[in-house]
């Protein structure tokens, strides 16, 4: 009798041991304020990014994916919580927090049985608030909680979760920030490799400020050590960011270096035979940006908007649609493409799916359908709110987008664009369309909720 309950109690055991092996480990890398147009799968054609080209390539390519927010921490918090802006906590930028109350995607993934780990900006919860890390599921946390530690890519320290505490410590003196953060992801690997894991890597690449290790920067310099993108317009030294003599040869150069370190955590996922059960997905957290010496022409020389109007702060699509690429052999079809419009919201849901846990609460929609290549239930409509420079909203319905601007409280001026006639949103049909302008509006009115924190509230 012993003997059989022995034998019961192992085989109980391989089972187990064998459905926890079946969850697919899930790699989720975010750009930050990389644009739709900076990656050579979207048709950049001025900077080099072999390593995600080759991701798109192995798996599938949205062409209509879009952030939680224009900016950081927003999209961030959508990101996490599967909220959109009208309903989320955190609506805007700032060193706001995530509540108690808040229950977010790592959270979710561990009661799943899953190891959490992350890498780089975390930026939804100081050091002795209810957001850090510790408190929202994070097994594993080595980076940066302020935003603003985030503006710089060589500090001289970081946090790291350790005995259940998240602890500042040095970041050695040879390393940017990046390297950093990726040497932290392929030692998490190396320690998670036996059982399921979720690894969030949330770069700080190409945020401003414009310095990246010369490694990065040497193949946009000519031999004579200037950029190759004259004529440049330096950023002087002294402000708020670091200086930088060449901004475009230094953009590209973050672009590459954020490509290459994607490569090496791809290398340790095939190292370690990860590769076949590991879904990898990689996208940003908003569009490209115009600051540290960067410049609305800078822009328009690498197309880095893909044609997009507006950059980041905009509810234009080039503000709010992102590159968003995911690679899952033997599930998802290589070199597949889908127009499929999603959003930041739709991440927990569908990365709950393909952990084997429908969730059916919140904003967002599996879209695991849509990565699989099977029938994909579409959004009623994609919904954004925005608060710096006066409020301002956005609704995607299909081809329709209207965008809604505020005089102090009230509403004001809007506009509405055909986004499969017009996807640079250059011909304003509101004029033409007032039924249509009224029926989005609706949609406005009622998916915005008055902010629970005093500074989202509309003024």
């Amino acid at each position: 009798m012993k003997k059989l309950v022995v034998t019961a109690f192992i085989l109980a055991a391989v089972v187990l041991q064998g459905q926890a092996q079946n969850k697919p480990n899930i790699v989720f890398i975010l750009a930050d304020d990389l644009g739709y147009g900076d990656l050579g799968c979207y048709g950049q054609q001025k900077i080099k990014t072999p390593n995600i080209d080759a991701l798109a390539a192995a798996g599938i390519k949205f062409t209509c994916f879009y952030a939680g927010s224009t900016v950081c921490a927003p999209s961030r918090a959508s990101l996490m919580t599967g909220l959109h802006t009208g309903h989320g906590y955190i609506r805007g930028n700032g060193e706001v927090p995530l509540r108690a109350q808040d229950t977010v995607l790592a959270q979710r993934l561990q009661q799943q049985g899953y190891t959490t780990g992350m890498v780089g900006k975390w930026g939804l919860g100081l050091s002795g608030t209810d957001g850090v890390p510790e408190k929202k599921g994070w097994d594993f946390f080595a980076g940066h909680l302020h935003h603003i530690e985030g503006h710089y890519q060589q500090p001289d320290s970081a946090w790291q979760l350790a005995n259940g505490v998240t602890q500042k410590v040095k970041i050695p003196a040879q390393l940017h920030a990046n390297q950093w953060f990726t040497n932290e992801a392929v030692d998490f690997i190396e320690q998670n490799k036996a059982h399921p894991f979720f690894l969030y890597v949330a770069f700080t690449l190409p945020h401003a400020e414009l310095k990246v290790p010369p490694q990065y920067l040497a193949p946009y310099l000519d031999k004579t050590g200037v950029s190759i993108f004259m004529p440049e317009v330096p950023y002087a030294y002294g402000q708020h960011y670091g200086g930088q003599p060449y901004p475009k040869a230094a953009y590209a150069a973050m672009i590459s270096e954020i490509d290459d370190h994607t490569g090496m955590i791809l290398k340790k996922l095939k190292e370690l035979h990860l590769d076949k059960n590991t879904l990898v997905i990689f996208t940003s957290d908003n569009g490209t940006h115009v600051e540290g010496g960067r410049t609305a022409n800078d822009i328009a020389f690498f197309n880095s908007t893909g044609s997009l109007r507006g950059y980041k702060r905009d509810l234009y699509e080039g503000g709010i649609r992102v590159p968003f690429v995911a690679r899952w052999p033997h599930h998802i079809a290589p070199g597949s493409t889908t127009g499929h419009p999603a959003a930041f919201w739709d991440v927990l849901p569908t990365l709950l799916a393909t952990a084997g846990k429908p969730y059916h609460h919140g904003d967002g929609l599996s879209f695991l359908p849509a990565l699989l290549g099977k029938p994909q239930q579409p959004h009623d409509f994609l919904y954004w709110e925005f608060y710096e420079g006066g409020f301002k909203q956005a609704v995607q319905q299909g081809p329709w987008k209207a965008i809604r601007f505020y005089t102090g409280t009230k509403p004001g001026k809007v506009e509405l664009y055909d986004l499969i006639r017009d996807r640079g949103e250059q011909n304003d049909l509101a004029g033409k369309q007032p039924g249509l302008v009224k029926a989005l509006c609706n949609i406005m009115d009622q998916q915005h909720t008055t902010a629970e924190n005093g500074l989202f509230q509309v003024k």
